[in-house]
Formats: structure tokens, sequence, C-alpha cells
């Protein structure tokens, strides 16, 4: 799926551009006899007079656009923005399934996905996620790839099929990391996401723009991976295996209790990945400085916006449980395990799996 449309793409502009590309033509422009070799078929054997005197007509320009923005033709291309254009919107979940587990309806009701072109912004919870889509509806079922820009899943990419039916949207996505269904369906393991949406509203919603990707750090030395490369330490080696949320908060704000069950710590050597609902939160290697008091924790992040920055945080044991205070990447360690409102901490809660 290689298009070179621009963001938000209308047909009546492109059927403007056919019509500036046809008139340019004909007053002997250069620039349009050559858009009309590269990209016309039965131009492309022609030389530039030839292609000015051929009497190329408005079909014929708009077959160029076509192939210029990566499709074969012009329906195809009208298809492609069409179905974009009734993709627009606001929709809400009506149900969410992960890896043959259905999510609780409870936990939808504050979660929406807002389209605007090929930029979109999904709501939730425990996250906000922004990013662009490509689509080809020329495949049956249709597809769809999503490239995260911003949110936990920042430079990743999923792969997905879709269906859309007015007011109706179902989606069935490749989890990061995981292939591209082949069926409208998940089972245990397969890495994949059905969702059902339902519209919610028609108009173009505000203040989608896809997100801005990171710039990087700006100051100061690129963190080392290899200063993460060390041997376990008997924290590292306590926590090896997975671990279940007890509470998640995140700037002072708790994540809601229906959606800890469907979130997990795997430790693995000195790496440590969260998920929630099927979502990575944090893919990092984990560093400790067990002669501090609180014990000190850095995160090398591996993956997301975060990727190859480094987070600083407060690590305790509480019984069998553990608690993790982390700021936000780049940011000062904090000196407590406070979470308030602004702070962008997250402190997290944890117990081993039974």
């Amino acid at each position: 799926m290689s298009r070179r449309l621009p963001a938000r793409p209308n047909l009546e502009h492109l059927r403007t551009q056919a019509k500036a590309l046809l008139a340019k033509l004909r007053d002997g422009d250069p620039e349009a006899a050559r858009t009309f070799s590269e990209h016309l078929p039965e131009a492309a054997a022609l030389s530039p007079e030839e292609v000015r005197k051929h009497g190329f007509r408005l079909a014929d320009a708009q077959g160029a656009i076509a192939r210029k923005s990566g499709f074969a033709a012009w329906p195809g291309l009208a298809r492609h923005v069409d179905r974009l254009r009734r993709m627009e919107g606001t929709w809400g979940f009506r149900s969410l399934e992960v890896d043959g587990t259905t999510m609780p309806g409870a936990m939808l009701g504050n979660s929406s996905l807002l389209i605007d072109g090929d930029r979109f912004r999904m709501e939730s919870p425990e996250a906000t996620y922004e990013g662009v889509f490509t689509i080809d509806v020329e495949q049956v079922p249709h597809q769809i790839n999503i490239d995260f820009v911003e949110g936990p899943e920042a430079g990743n990419r999923c792969e997905g099929l879709f269906e859309l039916d007015d007011d109706r949207f179902r989606l069935c996505l490749g989890l990061v990391g995981s292939k591209r269904p082949e069926r409208f369906a998940t089972t245990p393991g397969s890495g994949h996401a059905l969702e059902e949406l339902v519209r919610k509203d028609h108009a173009r919603p505000p203040a989608v723009g896809g997100g801005t990707p990171s710039a990087g750090a700006k100051t100061g030395p690129a963190p080392v991976e290899s200063d993460f490369e060390a041997v376990l330490t008997p924290t590292h080696q306590k926590l090896q295996g997975e671990w279940v949320p007890l509470e998640l908060v995140t700037s002072g704000t708790p994540m809601q209790a229906a959606w800890l069950p469907f979130g997990s710590r795997t430790h693995s050597g000195i790496e440590s990945k969260v998920v929630f609902g099927g979502q990575v939160q944090l893919h990092a290697k984990v560093r400790f400085n067990e002669s501090a008091s609180p014990m000190e924790v850095d995160y090398y992040n591996l993956a997301g916006k975060a990727k190859g920055s480094i987070s600083r945080g407060l690590f305790r044991w509480d019984g069998e449980e553990t608690v993790f205070c982390m700021s936000a990447s780049g940011a000062a360690r904090p000196s407590d395990f406070k979470c308030d409102a602004g702070s962008g901490r997250i402190l997290s809660r944890w117990k081993r799996k039974l």
C-alpha cells in the first residue's frame, strides 16, 4: 500500500488538479508533458511535443494523477478517498476481543476513536494514541496499516483488516509484533484484536493531527544501551516471571479497576514488558541500584516514543508486592513515591501471577 497522497485527501481537490494538469499541457507546459509521460502508459513512448499534440482528455489527466498518487487508475483512487471520507468522525467501542478474550463492556464506555482524513486519535482510560493510517480498498477484505506517532506505541506499526458499513466499523488488527490477521477473529495467543465500533458523530473531529514525531534528546550525550548489559542482581532474579497489576496511577489519575485484570508485567533476564489490553505500554532493559535507599531503578526504553531514552525511578518491596514510581523519560528521578496530578509520574503496584 504505497500511496503518495496529501494528508486528508479530497476528491474534488484531486479533480481540480487533473483539470489544471490538462490545461497546462494544452498551454505547452513542459512539466505537465513530463507528468503525462511518466505516469500515463499511452504517453510513455511519446516525445514532449507529441504528448502536447496527442489530444489527451480529462480522463487521461485523471489517470495520470491517479498513477502519480500510487493507484492503478482513477476509479481506485476515487474509491480510496471516498472510503476515507466515510470513515471520518467519532466512533465508540461496542465490543473488544483480544487473543480470544472478550473485554467487559463497562471498560469500553469511555473509549473513542476520532478520525480526520488519514489521521486518528484513540482516547481510552489507559492511554491516548495518535498516528496516521493507510488503507487498501482493492483488497478483499480491505486492509489497513496503522502507524503510531504518539502514545505508548509511538514508532510502531500494526497491520489489519477492516469493514465499513455506514455507521458500523469493524477492525481486526495484528498487535505490534504480530502478523496481519487473515479473518475477523481472534484466538488465544494469536496477537490479534477484534474491535467493533459504532458511529457517535459524523462531523470531522477537531484537533486530530496524527501526533508529532519525537525529536529525541536535544542535549547531552545519548544514552548507551550497553550500560544496561549486566549480570542479574538479586532483585532481577526475584522479579523473574509474570506479575499482575494491583494499582496503576498516571499523573495522579488511577486506572479504572475494571482494566487492571487485563494487564501484565513480565520480567525476563534484565528486560521488562508491560501489556494492557494487548497493547505494549513498556518494553525496557532494567537496571537497579540496590545500594540506594530507597532503591533506584532505571529503564532503557526499547520501544515506543521513548525508544532509546532512559526513564528514572524508585522501587520497593511491600512484602511480596512490588512498587515502581517512574518519572517521564528524560526527567529527574523522583525523590519519593508520590504521584500527584501533573507530575508526569507513573506509580504501579504488582503481585506475582499465581
